[in-house]
């Protein structure tokens, strides 16, 4: 029987459209791959706060109870407490990706949405400097933090520890043009210290840094090499600035890096492009509910 129906004098009326009694707009696939990525995302930023708290409190053990935090500088360079604080982000933005999509929260998904659109902005902001403006970067970088790093280098383990890693992964001693010679900036470095240390070098700047017979770590390879020339010096250690170094290398493997950018940019679109879908059919189902 057909579902048209006709009013006295043969006027149309349109049919009304019948769905299941389980018909729902809101797509189980959408809404649950949502859920899955953000999940994976949710334990990601815990195991970021967890491994943080461990460092910072094991920190905190190694220097009775203090942890100096006076400037903004304190907190970049502190990197147990930056790894706490994105932890903390990615934990609650995926949390609220997750619960959105689970409870079919609008509010929640938009505040998701919201925050990835943000992070995808900040990102090809930076990218857009680094690429185009890539003198500019050094410079800033070369003020802004060349001292502050080369004068924390002894008070932050952790700090230490990743300039070491640095130096000896990208071959490079120091931060700026300077290059080795930015180590006179540190107490202990310096060459008007009382440390035996004067006038060196971390062992990271060293060229053979381990002895290959005993496989121990010469640490005193790097000592006095700042009363030598560049040309003497580069014979024990290297003599570049570590910032011109990244800058090269980051030339070199620009197109590598430009595509990890470009698939990280547009997995980021996707994931939005997802929540405001599932926001879409979420409004849906309610209108059709009202």
């Amino acid at each position: 029987m057909s579902n048209h129906r006709y009013h006295g004098g043969g006027s149309y009326m349109h049919p009304r459209m019948s769905y299941p009694h389980h018909f729902t707009y809101v797509s189980s696939c959408v809404k649950y791959l949502i859920f899955l990525l953000n999940f994976l995302f949710w334990l990601f930023g815990g195991l970021l706060i967890a491994i943080g708290v461990y460092a910072f409190m094991d920190k905190l053990k190694d220097g009775n109870g203090w942890v100096r935090l006076e400037t903004i500088y304190d907190v970049i360079f502190n990197i147990s407490l930056v790894m706490i604080i994105m932890g903390i982000v990615i934990f609650v933005v995926s949390f609220a990706g997750c619960l959105g999509a689970l409870r079919e929260n609008t509010c929640l998904l938009k505040f998701y949405s919201m925050c990835l659109l943000v992070f995808f902005l900040m990102e090809m902001a930076i990218a857009i400097i680094c690429f185009v403006f890539p003198q500019n970067m050094n410079s800033f970088l070369e003020l802004q933090f060349t001292d502050k790093i080369i004068h924390s280098y002894r008070d932050d383990s952790d700090l230490q520890n990743f300039i070491d890693f640095a130096q000896q992964e990208f071959k490079c001693c120091g931060l700026s043009n300077a290059g080795y010679q930015d180590w006179s900036k540190n107490e202990y470095f310096n060459c008007s210290s009382p440390s035996v240390e004067k006038c060196g070098v971390p062992y990271s700047c060293c060229i053979n840094a381990t002895d290959i017979s005993s496989g121990l770590v010469n640490i005193m390879c790097g000592y006095g090499v700042q009363e030598h020339s560049v040309a003497a010096a580069s014979k024990r250690i290297w003599t570049s600035g570590c910032i011109e170094i990244v800058r090269v290398w980051a030339e070199r493997n620009l197109y590598v890096i430009a595509g990890v950018a470009l698939g990280i940019a547009l997995l980021q679109l996707f994931v939005i492009y997802l929540a405001k879908t599932l926001e879409g059919q979420i409004d849906m189902q309610k209108s059709r509910w009202s």
